[in-house]
């Protein structure tokens, strides 16, 4: 089979979707790997390190989505989307139901999209999102700390204070992998944390889990504006597998926050939990609306190109393997978990959420 790997085109993305590990995996079961030249520059892998393990090194990238499987990092862009055709897989992130456009056109495409943020592993997690969730969470710490900082038109707040002075509060709205990871680097700053979630079992369990300074909080409407009241850094974090992140903050609520708070919207790739947030790059990150200072990046782990390259290929590679080998019907059929990741399947929508957010047909595999 010919698989491609395309180099990333999205704003300030320096991942890439296979190592060179995995290229001579894949050429010594007898299958192609056309790589397109300085696909991993951005990661520190050089064209060389590809060509040494039976990669074929290719200009254009053109020639590259004319692969059977293209595996990548972000979704196609519209400069990719003539390039896609029926009868050809798309292993990527998608993130379908924040983005209509991007859904009809790779829906028309007739390409499959199977797409890394819906597979399920057997537990029923999601073991190719949690990587870059991790990544995403702890980076929302790193990046909160900077953009409090008064030239960056933050409120001037040191996160772990000193003697005498309190330190950062910080909210966290979510307590799956990103708000779990965003607290522990919060709790290690010294910042006072409080988590919230709706789940009281995970509630428990991160409860158990986090340092004295971290604070667990049911969520509902009345304690998250308490806690918008309070908090100098504020981590959106929440997911609705497949489906657009839920609205918890809304443009009104933004009048009771503190002059210079900032927003760090980890869900923006699905759509946002703020109301006010909008998509923004690694070039130009930030945003004021009323005060309050947006950072709404959608490819946050991209910044961080080798660590998140490795950590995301880790997991993704065995199932690119399979799909490769078996051939991808023949492989979803042994794991439904993988079933799970096929969002569109040669002009069909397969996936519920993102059918319901566009009121299109569901079809079946």
């Amino acid at each position: 089979m010919l698989i491609g790997l395309p180099r990333e085109i999205k704003s300030d993305e320096y991942r890439v979707a296979m190592l060179p590990s995995g290229v001579e995996d894949l050429t010594q079961s007898g299958h192609r790997v056309l790589v397109e030249r300085g696909a991993g520059a951005g990661s520190g892998i050089a064209d060389e390190d590809y060509a040494a393990c039976g990669g074929e090194i290719v200009k254009s990238h053109a020639d590259v989505f004319a692969a059977d499987v293209v595996i990548k990092v972000k979704e196609p862009l519209a400069p990719e989307w003539p390039l896609l055709r029926r009868g050809q897989v798309l292993f990527t992130y998608f993130h379908f139901a924040a983005d209509e456009e991007l859904t009809r056109n790779v829906l028309e495409s007739g390409v499959t999209a199977v797409a890394y943020e819906t597979l399920k592993g057997r537990s029923g997690d999601l073991p190719l999102l949690t990587p870059m969730s991790e990544v995403a969470g702890r980076m929302s710490i790193q990046q909160g700390a900077r953009f409090l900082e008064r030239p960056q038109e933050g409120r001037g707040i040191l996160l772990g204070g000193v003697p005498g002075v309190e330190p950062a509060h910080i909210a966290i709205l979510g307590g799956g992998v990103v708000g779990k990871n965003a607290a522990r680097i919060a709790a290690g700053f010294q910042a006072d944390v409080v988590l919230l979630d709706v789940n009281v079992e995970r509630l428990r369990y991160l409860d158990d889990i986090m340092p004295a300074n971290v604070n667990t909080l049911f969520s509902d409407r009345h304690n998250i504006r308490e806690q918008l009241r309070k908090a100098d850094l504020i981590i959106g974090g929440v997911l609705i597998p497949g489906a657009r992140a839920p609205r918890l903050v809304t443009a009104e609520d933004l009048k009771i926050m503190k002059p210079g708070a900032v927003v760090i919207d980890v869900c923006i790739d699905q759509g946002g939990c703020f109301e006010t947030s909008r998509p923004t790059t690694h070039s130009a990150p930030t945003y004021l609306v009323d005060g309050i200072l947006h950072y709404c990046v959608t490819n946050m782990p991209g910044a961080v190109g080798r660590t998140s390259t490795y950590a995301l290929c880790n997991v993704t590679f065995p199932y690119l393997k399979r799909i490769v080998s078996e051939g991808l019907r023949a492989a979803c059929q042994r794991d439904p978990g993988l079933a799970a990741a096929v969002n569109m399947l040669e002009g069909r929508v397969t996936n519920q959420a993102v059918a319901e957010t566009f009121g299109l047909k569901l079809g079946s595999l």
